[in-house]
């Protein structure tokens, strides 16, 4: 059993964990980073084959190498940002080590340090002394399956969002997504795209224009500030930090819109919320009609406000562009939907649940999680000296949980570590 001791551990190597790592080593601290499987192995083991990014390039730059390909207005393929990765990697000389599963964090015995027991893929163990432990493996490794699951018949494959790849490994027959998200959306148009008969099951999300007055939404969110930099600690609505992220794509050129009505168009059968499965049937409340108004309300409103900076800063821009995604249902129009989809009538082989995902953090014995099992800190900050989070969504700001944000957050934490280092 090899023994280590270094001055900070970080567990994870994907971009929050390689961002924390690059400052603590600008502070003149050795920080080693360990993963349980290749760097950015998320992006590698929870992706679809046709997945790209909903963020443009110029904003995936990290801690001293902001991006500087030819196309910033584009979109970075799952491999694409991976390979960037690990560019990154070789370029600042980071101490990532590969194949080591963390399965125990615990305080040093007779001293104010950690011990962090790991297992490589062969059998062999690994254990790090450290004075800092920094988890940055992010809130979302655990698929999240609703427990209705068990009701659904043997006959039809279940996946979860995390674990489908491409349409031709699913069985013939239509497919049901259950989770109108970025994600549920973006796997109905992967399927559309291969000829499959898709329902989407969706619920109260946003969505916004990708591209308004000649612009990505994103750009102008960082030139209008105030989105990206609201503040955990000024949000008094829970609801904001527990909303899904807003539907968008960043497939194609330079991506594109996506409403549910304009899934509808295109052949998709729109159900509801999901509430129960009984008797080889899907019931869903009957709120459609709702949720694309509240979808459509978002974008205004966004579209709104970018018109509103544009006036008050008397700032050239083109003239809004027709996108099929922001046109809200005419007079004369309706979508059809239904509250309950006969599974076997409908010819269903196949259900994909894109209901998000959830972390373990059973290996952390230390007294830092609550009674759900969640880390408990402040800002990334846990009540237990030396030990940090980062990476998580709403860490600190609504930008904490893209890569866009990370450098902010994984700056201060450094700097916080390597304050304690001198005390």
């Amino acid at each position: 059993m090899a023994t280590h001791q270094v001055d900070v551990v970080v567990v994870g190597a994907g971009q929050a964990g390689l961002a924390v790592a690059y400052h603590l080593k600008a502070l003149g601290l050795e920080a080693v980073v360990l993963e349980r499987g290749q760097i950015g192995e998320t992006w590698r083991a929870q992706r679809w084959d046709s997945f790209v990014l909903n963020t443009p390039n110029s904003m995936n730059g990290l801690p001293g190498s902001p991006y500087a390909g030819s196309d910033p207005f584009g979109f970075m393929s799952g491999p694409e940002l991976i390979s960037s990765f690990e560019d990154y990697v070789d370029i600042h000389g980071i101490d990532v080590r590969t194949g080591l599963e963390v399965t125990s964090v615990k305080p040093s015995e007779g001293s104010t340090r950690f011990t962090v027991v790991c297992e490589a893929a062969e059998g062999e163990t690994h254990v790090f002394v450290a004075n800092s432990v920094v988890v940055a493996s992010g809130i979302l490794g655990v698929e999240r399956i609703p427990g209705m699951s068990s009701d659904l018949d043997d006959s039809i494959l279940q996946v979860h969002a995390g674990s489908y790849r491409r349409p031709d490994a699913l069985p013939d027959g239509a497919v049901v997504v259950v989770g109108g998200g970025q994600s549920g959306v973006q796997i109905v148009e992967d399927l559309l795209g291969a000829g499959r008969h898709v329902y989407l099951s969706i619920s109260k999300v946003a969505r916004v224009p990708r591209r308004y007055r000649g612009r990505d939404f994103m750009e102008w969110w960082v030139e209008m500030g105030g989105f990206w930099d609201a503040d955990v600690d000024e949000v008094t609505d829970p609801a904001v930090i527990a909303a899904t992220n807003p539907v968008v794509s960043g497939v194609g050129p330079v991506g594109h819109s996506i409403s549910y009505q304009q899934l509808a168009r295109a052949g998709v059968g729109l159900l509801g919320r999901l509430e129960s499965i009984e008797g080889g049937k899907l019931v869903t409340d009957d709120r459609v009609l709702e949720y694309i108004e509240h979808a459509d309300a978002f974008s205004a409103k966004v579209r709104n406000e970018i018109d509103t900076f544009i006036f008050e800063n008397q700032l050239d821009a083109v003239e809004p562009e027709d996108d099929e995604g922001d046109q809200s249902l005419s007079p004369d129009e309706s979508v059809e939907f239904s509250t309950s989809l006969d599974l076997k009538a409908a010819g269903v082989g196949a259900l994909i649940w894109s209901t998000g995902f959830t972390g373990d953090f059973s290996w952390l014995e230390v007294p830092v999680t609550d009674h759900n099992g969640m880390p408990v800190h402040h800002r990334g900050i846990s009540a237990v000296d030396g030990l940090y989070f980062l990476g998580f969504p709403w860490l600190a700001k609504r930008q904490s949980g893209v890569i866009y944000g990370i450098n902010e957050d994984a700056r201060r934490l450094s700097e916080h570590i390597a304050d304690l280092h001198k005390r």
